[in-house]
């Protein structure tokens, strides 16, 4: 059986056809909603201005020798860059000062003004805090108080969600080669949605923590496997376009995410309306079916063979039977040889010079991607402006970035639009820091320009890392789904590919930014892919193997 045999499915069935189209576009669609909970953060852990509450109902406010009868109405003054000191009278006669984290009471008589120099008695915020709703009428830090002393409380929110991110990634990636892509797909989808509105719903701050923990171990098994879904039901023609524009949905959740806070300023009526973006998927995915590449690698041929007719009926076109087209070379010598299955680790990722090399400066690759991919993103709402305009066009900026990486990668190569790519995100990085404050508009537009240089990169290296190496890994890696798409020039290295970025998902966890830790199973074209230079450690014609013995078992 030559090598290409399996591509041949896709040249009688079609590449790209109407089942394809319409499969393409449901899994798609939910990447929509893991961009959403990715970056859902920004505006749900907004910390507004806030001072402490005083220990008594308010006569009168005085701040900046400006007097009012309330104290939510003093927050004007904070944004003309007054101080923050705000003095209240009591109804019982007492002034307090009030500060942003403690609160002082004048031991001596004294009117309400703010010449006062007596002695003053310092209390804690044991009555809570008073917040500017001016923006947002609620946020996860005005819920349970994350300011001051409890700060830190809301700045773990996000590593922790990088956490479940990086778990996720492993768990569901294995099991996606054990119990198969579509009950993946299912489960994760199901655990996006419930564990959104359980978020939503949470009693207190660690119940919320858990939530946000379990969605993000939802949302990372699920773009894990979804690159390998989709990449085993699309043929070689249109596989590299299509899966790299699955890029382009997780964009669009980030526009989502910016819309969705413009027009809902409570957190948990806004992580509700987010949540609701996964329902279509949750009730059109129980018509996916299994892949017909992991049916065949557990020995299932008769379901495999209806997977490819359905396909085959959807696109009008005409079914190949798979006996035939998989045996075409079963006196290969290769074929003759006992099945052997050997398991590969993360130190395979090092078997020798080349490898090791090569795996290093991969890693770095991720980490600086991920690190610039999410400063622009998460800094977009402190650029000045609008910051639902700048996390929107942060967003937006993204799709003509992959649109560009596809075009410019198959013209020029992917080395030197990966290498383009990257110097441009850092120059761009150093613009933003010297621009001066007062032009906030120049720093919105080199920070657009910065998003798409470094969007395009992030999109490529999920491409580019597996190409580098000579084997396409889907889920945990550990069985080789690449041959069926394509042909290997050289010795064949199965390992977790997920594993690629665990230095950038740590890094990203350490700094409190956003990752997405999806398998770098992207699509390729195999057989561009040589590994000749790779080295020993590496062990070849195990799938051909392992199908040659599938099919003379149901045969």
């Amino acid at each position: 059986m030559r090598s290409q045999s399996l591509e041949l499915i896709f040249d009688r069935v079609g590449h790209f056809g109407r089942f394809q189209i319409v499969l393409y576009l449901i899994c798609a669609f939910q990447n929509i909603s893991c961009g959403i909970h990715y970056l859902a953060s920004v505006f749900m852990t907004v910390s507004p201005y806030h001072t402490c509450r005083p220990p008594g109902n308010v006569s009168r406010v005085l701040s900046h020798n400006i007097s009012s009868w309330r104290l939510e109405d003093i927050w004007i003054l904070f944004f003309t860059g007054h101080e923050d000191r705000i003095v209240v009278q009591l109804q019982n006669g007492e002034v307090w000062e009030l500060t942003s984290c403690h609160r002082f009471r004048r031991d001596e008589k004294s009117g309400l003004n703010s010449d006062y120099n007596g002695p003053k008695s310092s209390f804690p915020c044991v009555d809570g805090y008073v917040y500017d709703k001016s923006k947002w009428d609620s946020t996860v830090v005005t819920q349970w108080d994350l300011v001051c002393n409890r700060e830190w409380f809301a700045k773990v929110i996000q590593p922790v969600f990088m956490l479940g991110v990086l778990l996720g990634a492993m768990i569901f990636g294995y099991l996606s080669d054990r119990i198969g892509r579509r009950l993946v797909l299912w489960s994760t989808s199901a655990g996006i949605f419930f564990f959104g509105i359980a978020a939503a719903f949470s009693f207190d701050y660690y119940s919320f923590m858990i939530a946000r923990f379990l969605l993000a171990m939802s949302g990372s098994g699920y773009l894990v496997v979804v690159f390998v879904y989709v990449t085993e039901f699309i043929g070689m023609k249109a596989r590299t376009w299509a899966c790299i524009q699955m890029h382009s949905f997780f964009a669009i959740g980030t526009m989502v995410v910016a819309l969705t806070g413009y027009f809902v300023r409570t957190w948990w009526i806004y992580q509700i309306v987010l949540s609701t973006v996964t329902i279509p998927f949750v009730l059109c995915c129980w018509i996916l079916p299994e892949t017909p590449f992991w049916l065949l690698s557990e020995g299932r041929y008769e379901e495999a063979q209806k997977v490819v007719d359905t396909i085959a009926k959807w696109n009008r076109a005409s079914s190949c039977k798979l006996s035939e087209l998989l045996s075409l070379d079963l006196n290969d010598p290769v074929g003759n040889e006992p099945l052997e299955v050997k398991k590969h680790n993360l130190l395979d990722l090092f078997c020798d010079w080349n490898v090791g090399t090569r795996t290093l400066t991969v890693w770095l690759i991720w980490f600086t991607g991920c690190l610039g991919f999410y400063f622009f993103s998460l800094n977009s709402v402190n650029l000045g402006g609008n910051e639902y305009l700048n996390l929107f066009l942060m967003g937006a900026v993204e799709i003509p970035a992959y649109i560009f990486m596809c075009l410019g990668m198959d013209r020029i190569g992917r080395r030197s639009v990966l290498a383009f790519a990257l110097i441009s995100g850092a120059l761009f990085c150093g613009v933003v820091m010297v621009i001066p404050k007062d032009y906030f508009i120049w720093t919105v537009v080199v920070t657009m320009a910065g998003k798409f240089a470094i969007g395009a990169s992030f999109g490529l290296i999920y491409l580019y890392t597996a190409e580098l190496y000579p084997t396409r890994v889907a889920g945990r890696g550990e069985r080789q789904h690449g041959e069926p798409h394509g042909e290997h020039r050289g010795p064949v290295l199965r390992v977790p590919f997920q594993r690629l970025d665990l230095p950038a998902t740590v890094a990203c966890c350490d700094f409190g930014l956003h990752k997405r830790s999806a398998i770098a199973d992207a699509s390729r074209n195999h057989g561009e892919a040589s590994g000749d230079d790779l080295g020993g450690g590496c062990q070849t014609g195990y799938r051909k193997r392992e199908l040659r013995q599938i099919i003379s078992h149901n045969q």
